[in-house]
């Protein structure tokens, strides 16, 4: 970075002018400097935020899972282990079928979200 000196009656234009550009050259990294270092602070902790996310989102899936079977255990019961194996699938991927359909209905030009 350019030090700052005091400005003679010996200066020219010329040296002014050189002492100018310098000083905006300075300036200029600077500002990107904080730039990148302001950027790189919102990165780690969007970062740090979506690790979280992430986490919950694999813990809400075993969850899941787990009441799917659970379901699957307890329909068994009353219509065998096969029936209730595929009363469960169905239903789950008709409710997924739904949602698909919802979400690609919210992509066409027009439709308030």
């Amino acid at each position: 970075m350019a030090t700052i000196q005091p400005m003679t009656e010996d200066d020219s234009i010329a040296t002014l002018v050189t002492q100018l550009v310098d000083d905006a050259r300075g300036l200029a990294s600077a500002e990107v400097a904080l730039v990148k270092a302001r950027v790189g602070e919102r990165t780690s902790a969007y970062k740090n935020a979506a690790i979280f996310f992430v986490a919950a989102a694999v813990l809400a899936l075993a969850g899941l899972v787990a009441l799917l079977v659970g379901l699957i255990l307890s329909l068994a019961t009353l219509i065998g282990p096969g029936l209730a194996t595929a009363a469960v699938v169905i239903g789950v991927f008709a409710i997924a079928a739904v949602l698909a359909i919802v979400g690609k209905g919210r992509l066409a030009p027009g439709t308030p979200r």
